[in-house]
């Protein structure tokens, strides 16, 4: 394949660009909506061109035990109230890249760009993820998912902004 799947969506939020940083950058924020649903657990959170951010997501498996998942993001860009790009790969609980457990043709490794721009007194929120050396597998299985991406990082995005609502008040 020549040209990768690429997943892109934007939101505006009704808050100043200063609100909608701290609810990407404050880790006690971004642990209640990233992976709407589950608990999510931040391990490390170094917000830096080098830094980590390990994250855990602990949910129910479809056997009704439970099971987390674990990914590793690594800070490639950092540009405050502006740009956040980093490496997002799947781990295991040593955060050791490894295949998703829960779909095994996942792409190992994304390529992910959030851009927060003014939009008036609102702010604009682009997210961009392209599979980074996947497999051709990897690939088809994220071209098959595309369309369907922007439910979960919506979720997400609902919650952000019933958190913006509340550091309004």
């Amino acid at each position: 394949m020549t040209s990768l799947p690429t997943f892109t969506m934007e939101r505006v939020f009704n808050a100043p660009r200063d609100l909608v940083w701290k609810a990407w950058t404050d880790p006690e924020l971004l642990a209640r909506w990233y992976g709407p649903g589950v608990e999510t657990v931040i391990h490390e959170f170094d917000l830096k061109v080098g830094g980590v951010w390990r994250n855990e997501m602990r949910m129910k498996g479809k056997d009704g035990s439970p099971m987390s998942d674990f990914s590793l993001m690594t800070f490639t860009k950092v540009d405050p109230k502006t740009n956040i790009d980093f490496e997002l790969a799947s781990t295991d609980q040593n955060w050791t890249p490894q295949p998703s457990q829960m779909m095994p043709d996942w792409p190992r490794l994304f390529d992910t760009k959030f851009v927060f721009e003014d939009d008036g007194a609102q702010t604009k929120v682009t997210i961009t993820q392209v599979p980074l050396n996947a497999t051709d597998a990897e690939i088809a299985c994220f071209a098959g998912m595309v369309d369907h991406m922007g439910h979960g990082w919506g979720a997400g995005f609902n919650v952000i902004a019933d958190i913006l609502a509340e550091l309004q008040d």
